[in-house]
């Protein structure tokens, strides 16, 4: 069975750092560009980061542009976000769906992502 499982999320102070974690299982995340995505309550699901298959390139949106690092570790088959200097508007839950179209991490389109989790919240205070 095709999972993705989200997890290191928390309570957190303006400022402060978090490292989410996204484990595959039944597929080898590799094969796969992985995006991660959040929505805050009220708001639409919108991109933040993205690592590619195909050249390893990594995407991120302007708002979280050199506070973001998305990275992969294919020996234990998990994608990580690490946050730092937190906002209270980065309070979202965040989602790593996989990239099944080969053009999610360029397109940044929903509809080219599938396998979508529980998430994990995330919540900055200010």
């Amino acid at each position: 069975q095709v999972q993705l499982v989200e997890s290191g999320g928390g309570l957190v102070q303006h400022g402060g750092s978090l490292r989410l974690s996204c484990a595959a299982s039944g597929f080898t995340l590799d094969h796969y560009g992985i995006g991660w995505f959040r929505q805050a309550p009220g708001k639409e699901r919108e991109g933040v980061s993205c690592i590619s298959i195909s050249d390893g390139r990594t995407f991120y949106a302007d708002s979280v542009k050199g506070r973001f690092t998305v990275s992969r570790d294919n020996g234990k088959n998990t994608v990580y976000l690490q946050m730092n200097s937190l906002k209270p508007e980065d309070t979202a839950v965040y989602y790593c769906p996989k990239d099944f179209t080969g053009h999610g991490c360029y397109r940044g389109h929903v509809d080219d992502f599938a396998s979508w989790g529980q998430g994990t919240q995330v919540i900055v205070s200010s």
